[in-house]
């Protein structure tokens, strides 16, 4: 029974181990973008760090190694089990330390972790264990439990707990394995009434956090925005913040503004009305992304569209901007528009599944920051909105600040016109953003912009519309590459584009 019990925790410090792992990673991609940057040097690094305690476990000596294995699991939970929360403060308070302590805090999780399996691997060969039957059966249950952290991380626990509460379950999980090989080998300790002590007061201390960790994640993120936070949740997809101060609404996705209800009016009608105000046959819309329903508030001024079509992979975001009442107010309640279908799906998926033809297509895409958003800006991604583009229709994309981000902004030209698209780029200067670009694309060239608007707008009119499709010298053209999947050269150049921006 004893054996099985060692065996058992094989299966809990490998979960844990893995989830610790998981979480740095998801951390930093929501922080810092760029997502397979930041696993790879997370998992690199970790693995380095494993390897490293592995090597330093061959110092422990024979009498100490359930000892040792008990501190270990100690020092485990308390390292990752705060992981999140330590590293959500840090960058609140001092995001230029945040690289500094993400990887101090991995390299050292790592290597306590990495000292677990030949510590426990130790105990088990002390009982004249086969060696055979000991590698396999460690090494079966440590495979097992990253198994299963493995679909429970992505699919329940980060959604429903969030990073911080996930990260402090691991850590308890360590201290209960902690717990129960002091009570176990008790006989076999060298001094057992303090480590069982020493596993309580780190148990209290965990299991205290756990409980007040959504206080914790208020104070981190109000140090983060600055503002009052109203609304906060982890999705299987990303991280939604919104915040309010006065008669400001902002919404946050993993970390990134995306709009400011005090100028969210000057992007969107920039992003809708240059396309529906020259389709004045146009009767079917659809919108890819958008699930606050902005843009989708826009569409709906013009009485002839008869339908529109709001694609936006994630359904917390759409729920949320159809039930919370100050947000209702603010996309004039477009989402439950009887016009208006929301469906929750990937983009790309689902135009891949339906034939659908529109007369306009508005492509409301987050920034192109990793690779998992840039596959939306894509040639084979154009190629497909092409399908579903009606031959005189016409499309619209958002394509980030050809002010800040140059490089990006005429990448996303580039892949239109490799997609087989003719493209008119213009911009207009959002005071959250600044100057911000969009491209017009159409199966024919000859796009010229309106002169008049039929909706009532607060922004734009004749003026304002010709100073949007005018580039002066400091906005000109860029020679760059399209986006192609093999090697997503967007994603590289808006890296590139916006670490010159922050520095």
């Amino acid at each position: 029974m004893r054996d099985r019990l060692l065996i058992l925790s094989v299966f809990v410090v490998a979960s844990c181990g893995l989830a610790y792992e998981l979480i740095a990673g998801a951390l930093s991609s929501y922080l810092l973008g760029d997502s397979v940057l930041q696993f790879s040097s997370i998992i690199g690094c970790y693995l380095f760090a494993m390897g490293a305690g592995s090597h330093l476990s061959r110092y422990v000596k024979d009498e100490r190694v359930l000892d040792t294995f008990i501190e270990i699991e100690l020092l485990v939970g308390v390292l990752g089990g705060l992981s999140a929360s330590v590293l959500f403060a840090v960058f609140a308070w001092s995001s230029e330390s945040f690289r500094l302590v993400l990887y101090a805090l991995v390299f050292l999780t790592g290597c306590m972790v990495g000292m677990e399996i030949p510590l426990v691997m130790r105990a088990l060969n002390q009982r004249r264990q086969s060696f055979a039957e000991l590698v396999s059966r460690v090494l079966t249950f440590d495979y097992l439990g990253a198994l299963a952290v493995s679909l429970l991380f992505p699919l329940v626990l980060a959604p429903r707990l969030g990073l911080t509460r996930s990260a402090l379950l691991f850590g308890i999980g360590n201290v209960l394995v902690a717990l129960w090989t002091c009570r176990v080998f008790r006989t076999e300790l060298l001094r057992p009434t303090r480590q069982y002590l020493r596993s309580l007061v780190v148990l209290l201390l965990l299991g205290g956090s756990f409980l007040g960790s959504d206080v914790l994640t208020r104070w981190n993120e109000r140090a983060i925005y600055g503002d009052e936070i109203i609304h906060a949740v982890t999705t299987p997809y990303q991280r939604l913040v919104i915040t309010r101060w006065k008669d400001d609404m902002r919404l946050y996705i993993n970390g990134n503004l995306q709009f400011s209800s005090r100028d969210e009016h000057r992007y969107h009608e920039a992003l809708v009305h240059p396309v529906l105000a020259n389709l004045p046959w146009a009767r079917n819309v659809l919108i890819l992304g958008g699930g606050d329903g902005l843009a989708a508030r826009e569409v709906l001024k013009y009485r002839q569209v008869q339908r529109v079509v709001l694609v936006d992979l994630d359904p917390a975001m759409t729920q949320l901007f159809s039930t919370s009442a100050p947000l209702v107010a603010l996309n004039g309640g477009s989402l439950r528009n009887p016009r208006l279908q929301v469906v929750n799906a990937d983009a790309a998926r689902w135009l891949e599944q339906h034939g659908d033809v529109f007369d306009a297509i508005i492509a409301d895409f987050p920034d192109p920051s990793s690779f998992a958003l840039g596959k939306l800006y894509s040639v084979p991604m154009y190629r497909l909105l092409a399908r579903h583009l009606a031959e005189h229709g016409l499309a619209v994309v958002q394509s980030t600040s050809p002010y800040h981000a140059p490089r990006s902004f005429w990448s996303i030209d580039a892949t239109l016109k490799a997609a087989g698209f003719s493209t008119t780029p213009y911009h207009a200067y959002v005071p959250s953003f600044g100057e911000w670009g969009f491209i017009l694309a159409a199966k024919h060239p000859g796009y010229q912009p309106p002169q008049t608007y039929r909706v009532a707008l607060r922004f734009l009119d004749r003026e304002s519309t010709r100073q949007m499709f005018f580039f002066p010298p400091d906005m000109r053209p860029w020679k760059v590459l399209p986006n192609k999947l093999n090697d997503q050269q967007l994603v590289h150049y808006f890296e590139q584009d916006w670490s010159l921006v922050i520095r």
